[in-house]
């Protein structure tokens, strides 16, 4: 009976060696998922999208705590005027101001984070805007409603992606993080959301990071907005002809 008992456990721990070695043969690959900083995006956005300032301030503490700058956390508020409008932006700007003197009065140092460098020489907002819309786009971008309104299709090219995107303190999938997720929190804009999926996976960011995203969102911020999300995401998904990993789903 003993012997038998012996046999058992060498041949389960045998059995956790093998296992053991595979899983670290085998290592998760951390860049399908987000990583702490990328996650502290998220609600931040959202709740200044949506202007619920008390969950903003939260949302904001737990960023810094997460290890996001206070310059990247700027950079963030600033660009989402493009997307939310002066009011909501200023808003969390000014939120943001309260937080970082809440949090020096309590001794809590924050890592300020780099200054956006210069821009590039000999070289005009547009210019600059234009070869970053098409590299984060994947195409020039053309159609209709700018032939129709030239004029937007101006302050897209020179002042949004120029101006704002042509800082170099904020990396290309931060910002769409950023802005994924302030779509995500607004109502009647799920055209915009669809194309800033597309633009997501052209700055190298994965469907499971996307679905990442909507789980940070439903978590944090609301079910029915993270039910869109990923309704919007399967349609993003199809039209390049991906079969979803998960198809979105409407909660009960």
């Amino acid at each position: 009976m003993n012997r038998l008992i012996i046999e058992f456990l060498a041949i389960t721990f045998a059995m956790m060696c093998i296992m053991a070695a595979i899983a670290e043969a085998q290592p998760m690959d951390k860049n399908q998922t987000l990583n702490s900083k990328q996650q502290g995006i998220i609600p931040i956005a959202a709740f200044t999208a949506n202007g619920d300032i008390e969950k903003l301030e939260t949302a904001l503490n737990k960023g810094l705590d997460a290890g996001l700058t206070v310059n990247e956390i700027k950079e963030i508020l600033v660009q989402l005027y493009a997307y939310t409008g002066f009011p909501r932006s200023l808003n969390g700007l000014g939120a943001f101001m309260n937080v970082v003197e809440q949090r020096e009065k309590k001794g809590i140092k924050d890592q300020l984070g780099k200054e956006p460098g210069k821009m590039p020489a000999g070289k005009s907002s547009i210019e600059l805007g234009t070869e970053i819309q098409t590299q984060l786009v994947g195409k020039p971008v053309t159609g209709p409603i700018y032939a129709f309104a030239p004029a937007i299709d101006a302050f897209l090219k020179g002042h949004l992606f120029g101006d704002i995107f042509g800082r170099d303190n904020l990396d290309f999938q931060s910002r769409e993080i950023a802005t994924i997720s302030a779509l995500a929190a607004m109502k009647g804009v799920n055209p915009q959301l669809q194309a800033h999926f597309s633009v997501g996976f052209n700055t190298g960011l994965s469907e499971l990071q996307m679905r990442g995203l909507i789980t940070v969102l439903a978590a944090s911020v609301g079910r029915s907005e993270a039910d869109n999300a990923s309704e919007v995401l399967d349609k993003s998904l199809k039209l390049v002809g991906v079969v979803p990993i998960v198809s979105g789903r409407k909660s009960k």
